[in-house]
Formats: structure tokens, sequence, C-alpha cells
């Protein structure tokens, strides 16, 4: 799943159903759909927009990551927000920050208001996604609930593949404008729909809000990127690659401190401690770091070194999203029967294959094949992340263990990118091959060197593939 489930189905008292349930799922999923979609299309769009805003490496990688940064850094806060102040008020709140952002990215003239608007765009996304989450768990009971979590959970790999088609699409269409512009209309249809079928929320319990806590975990990994995207320009033992990582480490002590004293601590650390919830968490950080390193590598080699227009790069992406598809379907059944040790390793195995093939191979053809085996590698991964962490929480521990979880989806995806725009910087700034093989011989070495771990760092046994799985 693609948000935080604040409050388990259990935590919820039974109520009436939902008389326009299956109506309000819909319209839910519409929104939770775009917010994935803006994740990857802008990758195809990246080559018009850099030369049309004569944008640099650097700006190009922060027009990527400061979506995903804000959407993962904030949205333990985004569900913390929607217990205490209902579901509908975020979801309205969040959506209206949305679609101004993504009008005002839509608009931008230079980078300051690009990214200003993907950074907006972000925290609109991390104030929906959740609610949208927990309005859907109080509108389903029983089976019901099982079912609607199960399309939800699809969402991710549909949204995947829209986003590379719609990114290539518009790109060649009406313009690069268009990848923000098309939230207009979908944001504004859900705003419109939800008085209607979403009731005000119930009296809101303990209100405390630890606002401290999510901006301090938000700017140690704005720091740490930083530092990671510095040091494509600069020696490693430059300041401007040495302070930000220092600032980083520092924060994020600083954000422990605060969480082990605060009252209201928006995450328990202690959670981290326990071997399945940070073996599944590490596993998600280094699932979607391959994910999203590989579809910003590829769609920039496609489009600045092998020429390819925009629409031909959504084309050629197809494969890569089918991939995802047939592997989220076969996982399922894997899990079942092997342990989830060995589907992990595995599938790190192939994503390795796959990125070691990228880095000494050429040709759109061949780099198709590269992307389809690494990303047929990751989904795996991806969901035995989800069964690892969440598969023996406590009922009432389940929302903050699937917080902790989606956070470093988001944030591995930021760090993923940043760390090959470094590792590509000659390339990408040549607009040549340079780099890109070293690029993803790193993240082939990441992944061999997940594989080789996941041994030791999972707990052993079998595991049946989770409701609210997402194949992002």
């Amino acid at each position: 799943m693609h948000g935080v489930a604040h409050r388990p189905p259990s935590a919820h008292p039974p109520t009436a159903a939902h008389p326009r349930r299956r109506l309000l799922l819909g319209v839910l999923c519409l929104a939770q759909f775009m917010l994935i979609v803006d994740v990857t299309v802008i990758n195809v769009a990246l080559p018009a927009i850099g030369a049309d805003l004569h944008l640099g490496r650097s700006a190009l990688t922060w027009a990527v990551t400061a979506y995903t940064l804000c959407f993962g850094g904030l949205m333990l806060l985004g569900g913390r927000l929607a217990d205490a102040f209902g579901a509908r008020r975020m979801l309205t709140a969040g959506l209206l920050l949305f679609t101004a952002a993504s009008l005002t990215a839509g608009l931008a003239d230079g980078p300051a208001p690009l990214l200003a608007g993907r950074a907006a765009q972000g925290v609109g996304a991390a104030l929906v996604s959740p609610a949208a989450l927990a309005a859907l768990t109080r509108a389903f009971d029983g089976p019901e609930r099982t079912k609607a979590l199960g399309v939800w959970a699809m969402l991710g790999g549909i949204g995947f593949a829209a986003g590379a088609m719609l990114g290539g699409l518009l790109t060649a269409g009406p313009g690069w404008h268009w990848v923000f512009f098309v939230n207009l209309p979908v944001g504004l249809a859900v705003l419109a729909a939800l008085p209607a079928l979403l009731p005000p929320a119930p009296a809101a319990g303990d209100r405390r809000i630890d606002l401290p806590g999510a901006l301090l975990v938000t700017a140690a990994t704005g720091a740490l990127i930083l530092g990671l995207v510095n040091a494509g320009d600069h020696d490693w033992s430059s300041a401007s690659v040495l302070l930000p990582s220092l600032g980083s480490a520092v924060l994020y002590g600083l954000f422990v401190l605060l969480e082990r004293r605060t009252a209201a601590p928006l995450l328990d650390v202690r959670l981290l401690a326990r071997r399945p919830v940070a073996a599944g968490s590490l596993l998600m950080l280094v699932a979607t770091a391959l994910l999203l390193g590989l579809v910003f590598l590829g769609s920039l080699y496609l489009q600045d070194v092998r020429h390819l227009s925009a629409l031909a790069t959504g084309a050629l992406v197809l494969p890569m999203a089918a991939g995802t598809a047939v592997a989220a379907h076969l996982t399922g059944h894997l899990l079942a029967h092997a342990g989830v040790r060995t589907v992990a390793a595995g599938g790190l195995l192939l994503a390795a294959a796959g990125s070691g093939l990228l880095a000494v191979t050429d040709g759109p053809l061949r780099t198709v094949a590269g992307l389809t085996l690494a990303a047929f590698g990751v989904v795996p991964v991806l969901v035995c992340a989800t069964t690892t962490a969440l598969g023996s929480v406590p009922h009432e521990e389940a929302g903050v263990a699937s917080g902790v979880v989606n956070t470093f989806h988001e944030v591995g995806g930021a760090i993923g990118i940043a760390v090959v725009s470094t590792a590509a910087a000659p390339g990408i700034v040549a607009h040549t091959s340079a780099g890109f093989p070293t690029a993803h011989l790193t993240l082939a070495a990441a992944a061999l060197l997940a594989a080789a771990l996941t041994p030791a760092l999972v707990p052993p046994g079998r595991a049946e593939r989770p409701a609210g799985m997402h194949a992002h």
C-alpha cells in the first residue's frame, strides 16, 4: 500500500456499512493513482524540461527527489494529522495543495518555481495518501475491506506503467507542462465528489502533533540527498559534500533523541530495533532506490544519449512495466511455497543481473532488456519487504509499522536517484554515455550486497502476500 494505515482495522469499532462505499473507493483510488503517477511521470519529461528551463544536473535530480522527499518525509505526520483532525479535512487540504502545486510546477519558467511546486506536491501527497487509506478502512469491513485493499494495492504497478506512458504522450503532444496540468481536472473532480461521499470526521481524540519530529527527519534526509548530489560536481572531501552529510547525521541523531523524549512521538524508534521491521525497512529502501534509479537513468539515456523521442521512450518502458505486473503475480505464489529469504535474495540477484547488463551493453533494445530484468527482480523484494515488516506486528502497532515501511519506500527512491545522478554526472552534463556504466554498476553492487545480507537480516519462515502490498 502506498500510504499509512494509521489505525489498524481492528481499532475501528463496527459501524454500519457505508451506503456508497464502492463509489467512494473509486474516488479515493483515483486520488491515490494521481499521486503514484507523479512519481514516474516526470522522468520521461526530464530532458524536455531541462532544455526548456536550462536546468543543470542537480536541478534535474531535485525535480524528481523534491517530490519523493517531501512525500516520504512527511507521510507519518500526514497520517497523524488524519487521525487527529479527520480524514475528510486532510484529504481536502492535501488535494487543494497538490492541485495548486501542480499548477505552479506547470507554469514554471525557471528552476525555483518548478522545485517549489514539486516540493509542495509532495507535502500535499503526504496529507492525501494516509487520509485516503484511513477513509477506505473505515468505509469497509470484513472480506470487503480485504478486497478494497487489494484494489488499492494494484495501483502501484498500474500507476508506474501509466506514469511512464503518460509522460511520453504528454511531452510529445501538448508539451511537458501538461505533465503537471493533467493533475488539475483530476484533483478538482475528487474535491467535488468528496463532500457527498465522505461524512464529516468523528470527534477527534489526542491532537498532539510532533511537528518538530517531522521537520527534523525531512531535513535530515534532504541534507543527505544534498550531499550526495553535490558529490557529482565536487570531491567527496569537499565542504559542499561533507557539511550536508555531517549535518544529516546530526539531524537524524536529534530526531532519535526527540522521539524518545516527546510525549506524543511521530515514530516509536524502538520499533526499528525489532529485526523484522528493520529488515523489511532496509529491503524497501534498497528496492525503491534500485527501481527509481533505473527509471531515472533509463529515461535520460534513451533520450539524451540515444536521441529517442519522449513518446518512443515511454513506449520502450512498457516491457519494464509489464515485467513488474508479471513479477507481482508470481511473487504471491512463490511466497506460499518458499521462504521470504529465498524470494528476496533471488529478486535482488535478478536486479543485480539486470543492472550489470545495463552497465556492459548498449543500444535501446538491450537497455530495455536490462531494465525489464532488473524490474522483474525488484518487485519480489518490495513484496518481501512488506511481508517481513508487517507480517508479525501486533494489531495495535500495524499502523505505525506500515508508516515506517512506506516512509522508507519514498525516501529510498529519493536517495537512489541522488546516488545514480552523482555517478552518471559526466554523461548527464555532456549528454553522452560517460558515467552511466558506473551508475549501473553501483546499483548492481548495492543489490548484490543486499542479497548477501538478506539471509542474516530477514527472519526465516514463509508468508502469504499481504492484502495491502503495493508494487510501485
